[in-house]
């Protein structure tokens, strides 16, 4: 059997700066790339005046591409080295277009007998212009025009000689579970098909129909995502920069239009219009320079947050946090903020005194709780969050359920099987800073720095009654106008630069999802404000914030003596084993 190709490119920075091809260099089937261009070369673009050739409207770098992926298959062994591709490529540079031209020609190359193709996208205009783009290029072509029979009200084109088909449809899960397909497939804009409840269940089958298949492929075609990415547009992204930087072995070619992190995290830099050529290959072509700065004036001009959708899909700059006109002062300083560093642990041993925020409501919400430290050697504040949800919520929130499974996977939000469960889990993290010495008091020792609403669920008080902190050991956080205050604080701490927080994707979206309302000389931020979006971890590092204001102490010496000890025993180990 022959090896497999590694794809990995791991000069793609250099290749992207000095504007080379992004394909790493492979042993293809040179008969085969070549006879898949020279067909590809020769299909029309309908809607464009003079209806140009691909030959004279296409640039070198798609081209490339299909010498490559259709170049990657053995006529002799009927095996595909490359079985997926995925084209992270901006709007504006004929992705659409491309992609359905790329499938016509995967028609025309097949041999297989009564052989299926599926093109899928996520809504119907999208749909309907790849299907549009498939049929004008077999109109404007007569030898086509004969070889194909057009189905308009299936949209489906059929080769009158092998049977093969290709469907172009609007994604739907229910439609493509158990789907064979036994040619090829392309999902067009996967980051929005990512949002739709069951969509990594449908790929996963139409993987599973591929199998028995050697020669069948399957080839996704997006943008960037205008929010953090999710779900299985998230996995499949991660898997091909992982591929593309050498991380781990696939069959996916990885070509990934993306500035290198760094640039990404650098306005200065995604700004400059200097270095949008390296993101956008048909510039030039259907796209130029002069309109893409007209556009990004007119999103500079217009707000902080379309600003920031532009970047994303026409520049493919990930975007890790969401940002309305409505939105929280603090949200514009909280991604400077994160620091890797900071966890659970972390904050036990950096900080001298911590408080608790505990945030819980109804079935469909999130059940947050921060911790908030004050770190002993630079006064810094430092914030850490989790989240608890019953299963309910992924069913009634269908629309944000990839999402929160993919804050499972991070371990930011644990699913419970009931709210007492998430209870006594907040409760065992309370003691466990507590036994550490770090849980700050008010009042003398009389109450412990743990802050609930006062609208606080039975559930959580009973647990806390259970473990030892009875009702009046527990702190009430007026909430509505009256936390305000603290609302303000959080954002001035991030402002300034002495509120550190965990990087963590759950908080970055729930601070995303916070909406403001301003009443009197106070700012509001509720779920009611706030839609069904979930901001419970958010609200929760509120109270948190809150009670860091009264000023606490560290509850316990004795006990942080204990913890100190423990750690010095710790490490004694680590050495003597070392």
């Amino acid at each position: 059997m022959t090896a497999a190709w590694d794809l990995s490119c791991p000069d793609w920075i250099e290749r992207l700066k000095s504007g080379r091809s992004l394909l790493p260099d492979l042993p293809i089937y040179t008969a085969e790339g070549e006879r898949a261009v020279s067909i590809f070369k020769k299909l029309r673009l309908h809607d464009v005046p003079g209806t140009p050739t691909m030959a004279e409207a296409c640039g070198d770098w798609f081209l490339d591409l299909v010498r490559v992926f259709f170049g990657s298959f053995n006529r002799a062994t009927r095996r595909r080295m490359i079985r997926e591709l995925l084209l992270l490529v901006p709007k504006k540079n004929s992705k659409t277009t491309n992609g359905a031209l790329l499938m016509l020609t995967a028609l025309l190359i097949n041999v297989r007998p009564d052989a299926t193709f599926i093109l899928t996208a996520p809504v119907q205009d999208v749909a309907e212009k790849a299907y549009e783009a498939v049929v004008g290029s077999i109109e404007l072509d007569e030898v086509l025009k004969k070889l194909f029979h057009t189905r308009d009200h299936k949209k489906t084109v059929v080769h009158r000689q092998t049977g093969a088909s290709l469907e172009i449809m609007t994604f739907d899960p229910k439609v493509l579970t158990g789907q064979k397909v036994s040619g090829g497939a392309l999902i067009d804009e996967l980051h929005v098909v990512a949002s739709m409840a069951k969509a990594d269940r449908a790929i996963r089958q139409l993987r599973g129909g591929m199998l028995p298949f050697e020669e069948a492929f399957l080839a996704f075609i997006t943008t960037q995502s205008e929010d953090a990415p999710s779900g299985v547009f998230a996995a499949e992204l991660t898997k091909a920069r992982d591929i593309r930087d050498g991380k781990r072995k696939g069959v996916m070619l990885p070509v990934l239009f993306e500035f290198p992190s760094d640039m990404q995290k650098d306005r200065e830099q995604w700004t400059d219009p200097e270095n949008w050529s390296m993101v956008t290959p048909n510039l030039g072509r259907s796209i130029s320079l002069d309109r893409l700065e007209e556009e990004f004036e007119t999103a500079k001009d217009t707000s902080e947050a379309e600003l920031r959708a532009w970047a994303s899909q026409h520049l493919n700059v990930q975007i890790g946090l969401a940002l309305m006109s409505n939105r929280w002062a603090g949200a514009d300083f909280w991604e400077a903020q994160a620091d890797a560093s900071i966890t659970l642990d972390s904050m036990l041993e950096r900080c001298d005194v911590i408080t608790v925020g505990i945030d819980g409501g109804g079935n469909d919400d999130l059940y947050g709780v921060s911790a908030l430290g004050k770190d002993t050697a630079s006064g810094e504040l430092l914030a850490w969050s989790r989240a608890y949800a019953l299963p309910i919520v992924l069913e009634r929130r269908k629309d944000i359920s990839e999402r929160l499974l993919d804050f499972v996977k991070d371990g930011d939000l644990v699913i419970v099987a009931k709210i007492e469960d998430a209870a006594a889990q907040v409760v065992a993290l309370i003691q466990r800073i507590d036994e550490a010495g770090k849980l700050g008091a008010l009042d003398d020792g009389k109450r412990k720095a743990i802050g609930v609403d006062s609208a606080c669920i039975k559930q959580t008080l009973d647990a806390l009654n259970a473990a030892g902190y009875p009702d009046d050991a527990i702190c009430s956080v007026s909430q509505g106008w009256r936390l305000g205050s603290s609302i303000k604080s959080t954002e001035l701490y991030l402002s300034s630069e002495t509120l550190k927080h965990a990087d963590q994707p759950m908080t970055d979206w729930c601070v995303g999802n916070a909406k403001v309302e301003t009443r009197a000389n106070s700012v509001l931020i509720t779920k009611q404000a706030s839609g069904s979006a979930k901001i419970d971890p958010l609200m929760s590092l509120f109270n948190a914030v809150e009670l860091m204001g009264r000023n606490p102490n560290a509850a316990s010496p004795v006990g942080y003596l204990a913890f100190i000890g423990d750690k010095l025993a710790e490490r004694a180990d680590e050495l003597a084993t070392t």
